[in-house]
């Protein structure tokens, strides 16, 4: 996939078939594609008006018929069977177009700003990406791109890289998302179920432009912007900004709503960080908007916590992103939720962090565990509960004594206890089994304990299968 040579824009209106064939097909139904299984796809399109539309699908044999309207629109809901193929779709209004190598897999959604959107290669080069490249070839992964746009209102047409569809190979993947491709990956090799990967990323956007206007203008402080916005149009709307209220929602999810998918995975929130509070109901707020506008159930949702990232500090000190890193937590609250926690795997210098092998495979994991039921850890430890008495705080963790791990905790900064001062200094470790025992001889009376409680911590907490934990804290404080 070649961004220079294909900047062409192909709409879901476009044709997708031999030029003689009558029907007109969303772009996003094409040789190649995904269809998810088990589930009813909505066919749509225009033919020829009031003509007979015939659709046959290879997977059964069966044929289905409607009548398309005067102007020549129609729709045929058609039933996906157990993951299989390829197959072929024959359609018809007296003259025939064919849709082939076909798969009935598991579709997912891959959205969020520039870290998912990072490639493996172009401006990306994530670890090992020549290796990677070259071992790309998994044809029951299939790719589709979708292009940067915004739109006012909800839009029924998005443009798309290379015009459709493509089969996973070295050709087509060195400029798709690398978080979503080891995602996919990872659940092919481990299922062998076909995978559909429809990713819609824009770098460096906040959570409030991927939000429908329903849900967005629910926020008292959102809806004066997004008035304005609307009201002002032409003066503010500027169609190459994606960081206006709503319009990536408009533009690069709303056209997707109708196509079934098994679930979305999303990393974001660096252009949040700086207003993590508010992060903690907006985030949980999209993902209901999107569950609400696909309608088909709570769909999994599994999400990346930030990475560290800047310079390290050498006293504990207030963190936007470990306030941030708190925020997404929020989210699991919500069912049919998980978070891949990289607080290990970043870089002081880049917030694209090279390592999306781990990122995708994490991600995998959640999925694994709780969409796929493989009986795998697909976490790393979380607090259970703590106890402080005189002046140590004693920490108790979900896992077996035998799996919690410390890394590297000799003089690494990680823990940090405060007073009633609120003044944190960092503190001394001891493990026993699944506890940890942590204390300051700076602080006589703690009353709050922080653990890799900054912009760029250090993670040394973990489980035996090397799965850190999420960075956390025992007080409300605000910063």
């Amino acid at each position: 996939m070649n961004y220079c040579k294909h900047v062409i824009f192909f709409l879901l209106v476009l044709f997708n078939s031999p030029i003689e064939a009558k029907i007109i097909l969303p772009a996003l139904f094409a040789d190649h594609m995904v269809l998810q299984q088990q589930s009813t796809i909505l066919f749509s399109g225009t033919a020829n008006p009031s003509a007979t539309v015939e659709i046959t699908t290879s997977w059964n044999k069966k044929s289905y018929k409607t009548t398309a309207d005067e102007a020549g629109a129609w729709q045929l809901p058609i039933r996906t069977p157990r993951y299989g193929g390829p197959y072929q779709i024959d359609l018809s209004d007296g003259e025939k177009l064919r849709l082939q190598n076909v798969l009935i897999g598991d579709v997912w959604f891959c959205s969020g700003q520039s870290n998912m959107e990072m490639p493996l290669a172009g401006w990306g080069k994530i670890n090992h990406y020549e290796e990677e490249i070259a071992k790309a070839n998994y044809p029951n992964i299939r790719l589709l791109q979708v292009m940067h746009t915004t739109a006012q209102s909800p839009a029924n047409t998005v443009p798309l890289w290379d015009g459709s569809w493509q089969e996973c190979s070295s050709k087509s993947i060195p400029e798709f998302s690398a978080t979503a491709y080891f995602f996919a990956r990872e659940l092919y090799e481990k299922t062998h179920v076909p995978i559909g990967l429809i990713h819609s990323s824009w770098g460096g956007t906040y959570v409030e432009a991927w939000m429908s206007e329903q849900t967005l203008t629910q926020f008292d402080a959102l809806k004066g912007a997004f008035d304005q916005m609307k009201a002002t149009a032409g003066d503010v709307f500027d169609r190459k900004n994606g960081n206006q209220p709503t319009v990536l929602y408009n533009a690069m999810v709303e056209p997707f709503i109708h196509f079934p998918i098994k679930g979305a995975i999303w990393y974001q929130g660096e252009s949040n960080a700086d207003r993590a509070v508010a992060y903690r109901e907006l985030f949980p707020a999209m993902i209901k908007d999107w569950r609400k506008k696909w309608n088909i159930g709570d769909f999994p949702f599994y999400f990346v916590q930030l990475a560290n990232f800047m310079k390290k500090e050498p006293e504990p000190a207030a963190s936007n992103w470990a306030m941030l890193r708190e925020a997404q937590t929020y989210a699991l609250k919500l069912p049919h939720t998980g978070m891949a926690v990289i607080a290990d795997i970043g870089e002081e210098k880049d917030i694209h962090p090279k390592n999306k092998q781990d990122v995708g495979k994490r991600l995998a994991l959640q999925a694994l565990k709780s969409t796929y039921g493989e009986k795998i850890v697909a976490q790393g430890p979380i607090l259970k509960s703590y106890k402080i008495k005189g002046n140590e705080v004693t920490l108790d963790f979900d896992v077996a004594p035998q799996d919690l791990v410390l890394k590297g905790i000799e003089g690494a900064h990680a823990f940090a206890v405060a007073g009633e001062d609120k003044q944190f200094h960092w503190a001394d470790v001891k493990q026993e089994g699944s506890k940890l025992i942590v204390r300051s001889t700076q602080v006589a009376h703690p009353v709050a304990l922080r653990y890799a409680w900054a912009n760029n911590p250090n993670a040394v907490l973990f489980n035996t299968e090397g799965l850190p934990a999420s960075p956390f804290r025992t007080d409300k404080w605000e910063e």
